[in-house]
């Protein structure tokens, strides 16, 4: 299972802008590192992804690092060429996830 903080518990943090979930350790999908995710109940087209971009996406980025948003309804694939940048995009909750393991020595 994730351990994650949600918007309600970063708000109380001091946080304005936030993703759905923070990420307290980070995991990795399709070989990309992610500390965050959002979700949109929405198909992500041309027009919005650039304005959730702008308005969200890339201040989560700069805070929080590399994260996943997943377009509940799809997205235009040509959309996803962020991935090198750090924002990857998902049409569902991935199940390719890998957990980092803590050992003690």
């Amino acid at each position: 299972m994730l351990a994650v903080e949600d918007e309600d518990q970063l708000r109380a943090k001091g946080y304005d802008k936030t993703p759905d979930f923070i990420l307290q350790v980070p995991v990795a999908v399709e070989g990309h590192i992610i500390h965050w995710i959002e979700s949109k109940a929405s198909f992500g087209d041309e027009c919005s992804h650039h304005a959730y971009l702008h308005d969200q996406f890339w201040s989560y980025w700069n805070r929080f690092g590399p994260g996943l948003v997943i377009y509940w309804y799809g997205f235009i694939q040509e959309l996803d060429c962020n991935r090198e940048r750090g924002i990857l995009l998902q049409a569902c909750f991935p199940t390719n996830i890998v957990t980092l393991c803590h050992s003690i020595a």
